[in-house]
């Protein structure tokens, strides 16, 4: 009796062992193996078809999708469709109340020196610039190449047009980085400069390229000091600006600008998902900007994103994943113009009911996928690391800490996960906010395999939770 006891016992143990084995590694549902070769199946017909570059002509088709403009209200409409069009569940528009800021007519910039004689500059407006009187401005112009040497100078900024000439720092490896350092000029410069008397500035253009485009981009007003016109230079009109300044100190700069601020409008913001079949309310969130600068179809910033996220999507659909938590498609507007879709997506009424567990916000452009970047400390790269076998043939190299974005800031303030796909970056200031962010600047295979590793990692943690 007493041995039939312990066999008894000992079954028990020997079949209970292997799951609380396996709840307490917290890998109860995660086979790799398995999910490797479905992700491998996934990734083949993904690279055949390429499907996220055929979105991405769709989304940029409106051309430049300024916050408020007409054509971004076609790419909400277009973007709602292709999503309807993909069986994806729920897709809708949730409304969000936009500034609209127009460019009006091409500006202009000529220069008159006694020296050199006059010369058209290639420039555009910044973004919320005011414009100049409808005969333009003139003025010399006073170079600085740092915040330092303006407050240097104070009484030779009255009157004058400030030409900022900070070029992107060619020598750091992170793009990024490069471009945050340069970026206040660009942001700050007009009001830096009106605090001394300046009638308007110039800007160089953050690009670490040579060229003929002006690169736009937001700039802010500080409500307590006159407001001036801010426009970009390209770079190349940067450099032979400087150099007629040290021949001709007393050149004198006719500025025109006919930009300006219209009444605010209502503009959306396009969801789609793929709804939990088990934990419908715990969202894992994959977003992307669809507004964009006005030079250009915006293709790496960020139609690209936006058809990364329908494409990943896509795939766990085609795949047949059934995921536990809901998967959903964000495409946030205004994001160019101060992250108005990210603030009302966060404090939305239909965010009451449900958890996002993870946003990640594809906003580096259409490079290749070269790393995961995830923020909330050591915990979820362990989780994620169980991934680095499947997604290195795809590119990702390593997991480490980091990621976000102005649209998911909101929901990182509110406690979520963020996340990026990181992309190869070091060609992304040649196109960014320029007319050179072109279709042709995004190649097929590489905006595929972006999305090939979302929906990899975006299933995953829909599977495993956070």
């Amino acid at each position: 009796m007493l041995k039939k006891y312990f066999l008894k016992r000992s079954v028990i143990f020997w079949l209970i062992w292997p799951v609380a084995f396996s709840l307490a590694a917290g890998d109860s549902s995660f086979d790799r193996q398995e999910f490797a070769c479905q992700a491998k199946k996934m990734a083949e017909a993904a690279l055949k078809e390429e499907k996220a570059y055929e979105y991405l002509k769709t989304l940029a088709l409106p051309g430049g999708r300024l916050t408020g403009s007409a054509a971004a209200a076609r790419a909400v409409a277009q973007a709602t469709d292709l999503m309807t069009q993909l069986g994806f569940d729920q897709v809708r528009q949730e409304p969000v109340e936009v500034n609209r800021w127009q460019r009006g007519q091409a500006e202009k910039a000529l220069v008159k020196s006694q020296k050199r004689g006059q010369h058209s500059l290639h420039i555009c407006a910044l973004g919320n610039s005011i414009g100049t009187p409808s005969s333009g401005l003139e003025a010399e112009v006073l170079e600085v190449h740092s915040f330092d040497e303006l407050n240097q100078w104070p009484q030779a900024v009255k009157g004058k047009i400030v030409f900022f000439n900070i070029p992107m720092d060619r020598t750091e490896p992170n793009p990024f980085a490069a471009y945050g350092r340069a970026v206040p000029y660009r942001t700050n410069g007009a009001s830096a400069a009106a605090r001394y008397g300046a009638v308007a500035v110039l800007v160089r253009s953050l690009t670490f390229r040579l060229d003929d485009f002006p690169h736009t981009g937001l700039m802010i007003y500080d409500e307590k000091i006159p407001r001036i016109p801010a426009a970009a230079i390209a770079t190349n009109q940067a450099e032979q600006l400087s150099q007629w300044l040290k021949e001709d100190p007393q050149l004198r700069l006719n500025l025109k600008m006919s930009c300006k601020q219209l009444s605010p409008v209502t503009s959306a913001n396009v969801l789609g998902q793929l709804t939990g079949e088990e934990k419908p309310e715990e969202i894992i969130l994959l977003g992307a900007h669809l507004d964009s600068w006005d030079l250009s179809p915006g293709a790496n910033d960020d139609a690209a994103g936006c058809a990364v996220a329908i494409e990943a999507l896509r795939l766990i659909k085609e795949a047949g994943w059934k995921p536990k938590r809901t998967i959903r498609a964000v495409l946030f507007m205004d994001e160019e113009f101060g992250g108005t879709g990210g603030r009302f997506y966060a404090t939305s009424a239909s965010r009451k009911s449900e958890n996002h567990l993870l946003a990640i916000e594809q906003d580096n452009g259409g490079g290749p996928p070269v790393g995961l970047a995830l923020r909330r400390g050591d915990k979820i790269i362990e989780k994620t690391e169980k991934l680095e076998e499947i997604l290195n043939p795809y590119g990702i190299n390593w997991i480490r800490p980091g990621g976000g974005g102005v649209d998911i800031g909101p929901l990182i303030q509110q406690g979520t996960v963020a996340g990026n796909v990181v992309p190869a970056t070091q060609r992304y200031f040649d196109f960014h906010h320029s007319a050179l962010d072109q279709l042709s600047a995004v190649h097929p295979r590489e905006i595929e395999l972006q999305a090939i590793v979302l929906a990899i990692v975006s299933y995953y943690f829909s599977q495993e939770g956070i």
